[in-house]
C-alpha cells in the first residue's frame, strides 16, 4: 500500500525512490499525475545527478 498526503492546493503527493546509475537510492517526494502519459518529468539537474540517459524533451 502506498501512504501519501495532500498539500495545501489538494495535490496529492507520496514518497518514491530514485535509484542512480551508482544504485544509490534517493527518497523524492512524488506528485501523483491522474492524466498520466507514461513519461516522467524531471529536471535536467535531476537527471545529471542520478546519471540517467536523457532520452527526449
Amino acid at each position: 500500500m502506498i501512504h501519501g498526503w495532500f498539500s495545501d492546493d489538494n495535490e496529492l503527493f507520496f514518497e518514491r525512490e530514485l535509484i542512480a546509475d551508482n544504485g544509490l537510492e534517493l527518497p523524492v517526494d512524488a506528485l501523483l499525475d491522474t492524466a498520466f502519459s507514461g513519461w516522467l518529468a524531471m529536471d535536467i539537474q535531476d537527471l545529471e545527478g542520478l546519471d540517467w540517459t536523457y532520452l527526449k524533451q
